[in-house]
């Protein structure tokens, strides 16, 4: 059977990401270290950077979660109500025509 994926805090990840730009040590060396796959520290230094503050959601408390997928649905919301704004626009030129 496989094993359970890990999860790991958002705090973890930072950290790591951390040592990983500041220690000098190459990647391998510190996910062995810290008992992380392979490759998955870059990854996470990667998606720090093209995230920043929005990178890893959900790997917090209950609260950290709801706001993720709060965002997440007020997102799809907007892009709904964009999507029924311009059909409302298209059928009104219609009628005038």
């Amino acid at each position: 059977m496989g094993e359970k994926r890990k999860d790991y805090t958002r705090e973890f990840k930072v950290q790591a990401v951390e040592l990983l730009n500041s220690s000098g040590k190459p990647g391998n060396q510190i996910e062995a270290e810290l008992g992380i796959g392979n490759g998955v520290i870059y990854r996470w230094r990667h998606q720090l950077q093209e995230e920043g503050a929005q990178a890893f959601p959900g790997n917090g408390n209950e609260r950290d979660k709801e706001i993720v997928e709060l965002r997440r649905e007020v997102a799809e919301l907007r892009e709904e109500k964009e999507i029924l704004r311009e059909a409302i626009a298209i059928f009104s030129e219609k009628r005038r025509r």
